[in-house]
């Protein structure tokens, strides 16, 4: 079931909605690059679900916004970005959640978990920031505390293409650029005297399912890191272990 997305923080009132912007940004990036989605049957159909995503360009929330698989998603994205009027405006109308990254924005990740137990699919980039190197950072632990809190699953999105796609659009070359969703899983509760620890567990397992589905030049940060293989190799590593 589709909600209704009236979160943002602003007053102003788009004077386009959202299903529309849907269908124009389907086309035009489809008539641009050559996206494709894989793993759209991970993402459950209903319900709070984060999409947790590595981030390396403005195309990310695009693609998010035209997935197949859940047409009521919406985003935590920078609050920097509301400088820039057209791209704010199509953020406005998509229902995204601003985040002020500079500091703790605790009304920002009220609103996030409000939304996700109100059932609505949620894009987070767990590092915080947009990759300059189109390689995976560190991830921070604001994901995982938000799953905690909604008491929601994690659905791993690897996208791949996009570091470099607006110069390649510049210049006719139509690029291809991927989306993929891997299989949810849920963070079992933390264990007040083991916090901060779980917390970094939890955190380094999200990014490492998220590599898990990403060419190893993305790796990053994590390049190397043994749970990726794991993963990779179908094993199952208990988190409470």
């Amino acid at each position: 079931m589709q909600q209704s997305l009236s979160h943002t923080k602003t007053n102003r009132k788009p004077w386009m909605d959202r299903q529309k912007l849907q269908k124009i940004f389907d086309v035009l990036i489809h008539a641009l690059t050559r996206p494709e989605f894989h793993g759209v049957e991970h993402v459950p159909a209903e319900g709070g679900v984060i999409l947790a995503t590595n981030h390396m360009s403005r195309m990310d929330t695009l693609l998010l916004f035209i997935n197949p698989a859940r047409k009521d998603v919406t985003a935590l994205v920078a609050d920097k970005y509301q400088k820039y009027p057209l791209f704010a405006w199509i953020l406005r109308t998509g229902g995204i959640i601003w985040l002020d990254r500079e500091n703790a924005d605790f009304g920002a990740l009220r609103a996030a978990v409000e939304v996700l137990k109100k059932g609505v699919a949620l894009g987070i980039a767990p590092e915080g920031t947009r990759s300059r190197t189109g390689q995976l950072l560190e991830g921070k632990p604001g994901t995982a505390l938000v799953a905690l809190r909604a008491g929601v699953p994690i659905v791993p999105t690897a996208i791949a293409g996009t570091e470099n796609v607006f110069p390649r659009i510049f210049t006719l070359q139509r690029p291809r650029i991927s989306v993929t969703f891997g299989k949810p899983f849920v963070l079992p509760p933390l264990d007040r005297d083991r916090r901060e620890e779980q917390m970094k567990r939890y955190t380094e397992e999200i990014m490492c399912r998220i590599a898990a589905l990403l060419p190893e030049k993305y790796h990053g940060f994590y390049r190397g890191h043994p749970r990726i293989r794991e993963i990779q190799q179908g094993i199952n590593l208990d988190l409470q272990g």
